[in-house]
């Protein structure tokens, strides 16, 4: 099974339409997290399978988000936390990274999936996958400041236990936004 993971949309609409058509064959989408605004849902929805939403800190319309979703029969809103199992690996997806780190520590789960810090990240702890996709915003903050950043995002295959990284290319035209290049983590 093919799970594309992505993370900190921050309304960046342009790079998450660029993922969103980059891993339609993939079996089902996590989102950890700072859509922002409800119209995210309306490209999020755009995958043709289940799209799995926690909450981040930066979601401040969640009765807007959730109305939203529940429309849309694809995208299902979870709060803050989701547990499920996906081809036999038991996953947790939240927002935070301190949170997550302790959830990897517990050996509840096979992987732990989150955001929030805007830095891309693929880890063990134990026998525990910790996998933050990076920003889809594409900005991150360092050195006291918010900067530009690759945007990035992650698709893991569960029966080969190996996450792949990409990043969104903005400087191609619209409708060659997307270059895909592995960033060479196993």
């Amino acid at each position: 099974m093919r799970i594309a993971i992505l993370s900190d949309i921050h309304d960046n609409l342009w790079n998450l339409h660029a993922a969103v058509q980059f891993v339609q064959n993939a079996d089902a989408l996590i989102c950890c997290g700072d859509l922002c605004s409800p119209f995210v849902v309306d490209e999020l929805a755009k995958f043709p399978r289940e799209v799995h939403v926690v909450f981040g800190n930066n979601d401040a319309d969640l009765y807007r988000i959730t109305a939203k979703a529940l429309k849309t029969p694809n995208v299902r809103v979870y709060g803050e936390l989701l547990q499920t199992v996906f081809d036999g690996k038991r996953f947790a997806v939240n927002h935070f990274d301190y949170l997550a780190r302790p959830m990897a520590k517990s050996g509840d789960y096979d992987v732990v999936c989150f955001g929030h810090n805007h830095h891309f990240e693929i880890s063990r702890q134990a026998s525990c996958l910790l996998l933050n996709p990076g920003p889809i915003m594409g900005a991150e903050f360092g050195s006291g400041r918010w900067g530009d950043c690759k945007p990035t995002f992650l698709v893991y295959d569960t029966g080969a236990d190996r996450p792949e990284a990409y990043f969104i290319d903005p400087n191609r035209p619209a409708r060659q936004v997307l270059e895909i290049q592995s960033l060479g983590v196993s």
